[in-house]
């Protein structure tokens, strides 16, 4: 998948999608695993809070995944949303806003 235009898997459609899922546990059970709040991984599961670097550790030792496998995920997840703040706002260079100002 080009994630230069497409949006990337986010770290929440993958715990549910890939893990929940298919293990058959719930929410609740992650949330109790992880030491976080039901409210937190719902945050997470629908896109509207990102991983911490400690969650995503956790979450792949739990999961028996590559210790970054999910802090690479937020990483490309968060690339994503770089550059489309970017296209959006039309950032500019220092030197071009203290030149107007």
């Amino acid at each position: 998948m080009d994630t230069r235009t497409a949006e990337p898997t986010s770290v929440g459609e993958i715990i549910l999608e890939e893990f929940l899922k298919p293990m058959d546990y719930t929410q609740a059970q992650l949330a109790k695993a992880l030491n976080i709040s039901p409210k937190v991984l719902r945050q997470i599961i629908h896109g509207t809070r990102r991983v911490s670097v400690e969650e995503a550790t956790e979450l792949a030792a739990l999961f028996e995944m590559p210790e970054d496998f999910f802090i690479n995920v937020q990483a490309q997840h968060d690339r994503w949303e770089a550059r489309m703040l970017t296209a959006q706002h039309h950032y500019r260079p220092i030197n071009m806003v203290l030149a107007a100002g």
